[in-house]
């Protein structure tokens, strides 16, 4: 079973971590296990940008993400705060390049979890090529 055919089956997150071995009964382990499961975000570092995606673990000031987007520009969207509870209104005009299967980002300065809407909205937008 996959992680994403398992988040489709189980609705539980202590049944799901058991079942991927992630399970902690520390609860704030346990909810940082639970969104590299269901999560996406956003995150901003010192001097590589934003990027926006699934967060794999995280270390002090770093952090490994999967199919993960760099946010290089966005309109419709007056900060990273309202893009991560919104989304962008203007994704033609928006420059997200490819994803990428990985990523590891050094200095993150903001970590925003996106709303469901968002993360359709950043993940619509087209990719950005010159």
């Amino acid at each position: 079973m996959t992680i994403g055919e398992a988040k489709e089956k189980f609705e539980d997150y202590k049944e799901l971590a058991k079942i991927f071995g992630s399970f902690s009964e520390n609860v704030e382990e346990t909810k940082l296990l639970q969104r590299q499961f269901y999560g996406y975000f956003i995150v901003r570092t010192y001097s590589a940008g934003v990027f926006a995606g699934e967060i794999e673990s995280k270390q002090g000031d770093e952090i490994v993400m999967r199919n993960a987007r760099r946010l290089w520009y966005w309109k419709g969207a007056a900060s990273l705060s309202q893009l991560a509870m919104e989304g962008t209104g203007n994704p033609s005009e928006c420059k997200f390049p490819c994803e990428v299967n990985k990523v590891v980002l050094q200095g993150v300065i903001e970590t925003l979890e996106c709303t469901k809407k968002a993360e359709k909205s950043i993940k619509g937008v087209p990719e950005w090529r010159q």
